[in-house]
């Protein structure tokens, strides 16, 4: 099977279980609130699993990144770049996004600079060419 990047509108059985191990100190109550509330879930699918996922937040032609998380199992295998790259081409409105760099892990800033992220002022940035 192919992988293949999906909005999550509603979560099933699977798909909670998959989330909990992807983020496993979250609740499938926030994922659920966050769909209804804040924004939405993409996720990168493969053979029915759910491998990585991001909650997006969009305001006009702004778009915000939280909890990238690529399942410690699937790591290295192109699936985060896929899932950014893929989110990016089905919200083509969106020419500015942002996320957080609170984190120091060398691993994650060197995936973001590949996936063409720049660092400014603690906060991941990229621009979409005009």
């Amino acid at each position: 099977m192919k992988l293949t990047i999906v909005k999550l509108s509603s979560l099933s059985a699977q798909d909670l279980n998959d989330l909990a191990k992807i983020w496993p100190q979250q609740q499938a109550a926030d994922w659920q609130r966050w769909i209804n509330e804040q924004g939405m879930i993409f996720a990168a699918r493969f053979n029915d699993r759910l491998l990585a996922a991001v909650k997006v937040s969009v305001n006009v032609t702004q778009g915000t990144l939280r909890d990238l998380t690529v399942r410690e199992v699937t790591r290295r295998r192109g699936v985060g770049l896929y899932l950014l790259e893929d989110l990016q081409q089905q919200l083509p409105e969106i020419s500015h996004w942002s996320m957080d760099a609170s984190s120091e892990e060398s691993v994650l800033h060197a995936f973001m600079q590949a996936c063409g992220f720049h660092l400014t002022a603690g906060q991941w940035l990229k621009t979409r060419p005009a």
